[in-house]
């Protein structure tokens, strides 16, 4: 199913009842007086997070969603039936916006969480809220009013709480795959990974944690460039960052070195700053491509360079070489921290 993280909609929320212009007709009984009921309140438009549900997909055929209309009022003093709210289900994680300026109205990032995006309208007043002691007969009434209409704008920022960033072809869709059930392409060519993928990382029967892979960052990705520009986005709501960095890149223009730098200075320049205050942890990856005495030195030599200060693990996803390890520290980080999230502290 391809992934959808944007959706444009229109919503319209009921509108009310019109009021009912009645007089009391029953035998024996003569002027009887205004018995005119109120309108219906027309019905809500209400977003709910379902867990269920990963992406926008939904919405790219179903655009318009309509709440139902009040009831007008009836004689006897009876009131219309509200209209009913119509419920849209996205998933969680998702921000909402005014499409018209792009004005945020809200988010819903738990399952369950629910969002009153559009009010219906006000009942309309039937005859017997005017009668009084001057106009025993009134005949006025009071029309229904229209529910809202928005045209909104849905955003989905992947819950997840580790997020794997790094260039094209660095090994992160292999590692997602090599530690959980998610089957994303794998390919020996760059930008093989074209949509994000959620994957269920299960150490024991109540230890687990949720990774996500996104396309790979090319230089100006935070700009447009490349296929990750709109998806840098989904990194913003993962806990620990993993950038994986292909420890001997085949192109003799490029090392670990500055690929890493490189995409230190896209997160740098996302959303001023804002996945940079993420702790990121530095996974040399493809370690089975070098001789094993070369390992150990090539790992080092990195960390020197780069000045690193969080945790470092090489794996090789291939063959299994250090990815259990990572996934037993990432879920120990995990269970240590909380719910809160990490940020880097100076």
């Amino acid at each position: 199913m391809k992934f959808v993280d944007e959706a444009l909609i229109t919503i319209e929320a009921g509108a009310g009842g019109h009021g009912c212009s009645s007089f009391r007709r029953e035998k024996y009984i003569p002027k009887g007086g205004p018995d005119g009921g109120d309108g219906g309140v027309g019905g809500d438009v209400v977003l709910i997070a379902d867990a269920g549900l990963n992406t926008l997909v939904d919405f790219r055929y179903t655009r318009r969603f309509k709440a139902e209309n009040g009831q007008p009022g009836q004689g006897k003093n009876r009131t219309g039936k509200d209209g009913a709210d119509r419920h849209i289900k996205v998933p969680a994680g998702t921000m909402i916006f005014d499409a018209a300026d792009g004005s945020p109205i809200g988010e819903l990032a738990a399952p369950g969480e629910r969002l009153r995006v559009a009010q219906g309208g006000g009942r309309g007043l039937g005859n017997a809220r005017f009668k009084s002691s001057i106009n025993r007969a009134p005949r006025r009434t009071t029309q229904g009013k229209q529910g809202q209409f928005l045209e909104l704008k849905l955003e989905l920022r992947l819950l997840a709480d580790v997020g794997l960033v790094g260039l094209p072809n660095a090994g992160k869709s292999t590692l997602i795959r090599a530690v959980s059930a998610a089957r994303p392409k794998v390919a020996d060519y760059p930008f093989t990974t074209l949509y994000p993928a959620l994957g269920v990382v299960r150490l024991g029967p109540d230890r687990s944690f949720v990774m996500a892979d996104i396309p790979g960052l090319i230089e100006g990705a935070h700009a447009g460039a490349g296929l990750g520009s709109r998806f840098l986005r989904h990194l913003s709501r993962n806990r620990i960052l993993l950038h994986l960095v292909d420890i001997a890149p085949i192109t003799e223009q490029s090392d670990a070195v500055s690929q890493v730098r490189g995409i230190e200075r896209e997160l740098l320049s996302f959303e001023s700053g804002l996945l940079a205050s993420r702790e990121r942890w530095l996974v040399p990856s493809k370690m089975d491509l070098l001789p094993p005495d070369e390992r150990e030195p090539a790992v080092a030599a990195l960390v020197e360079a780069l000045n690193w200060r969080f945790p470092v693990y090489p794996i090789s996803a291939l063959t299994g070489s250090g990815v259990d390890a990572l996934s037993e520290a990432m879920m120990r980080r995990i269970e240590s921290s909380g719910a809160g999230d990490f940020e880097v502290s100076d």
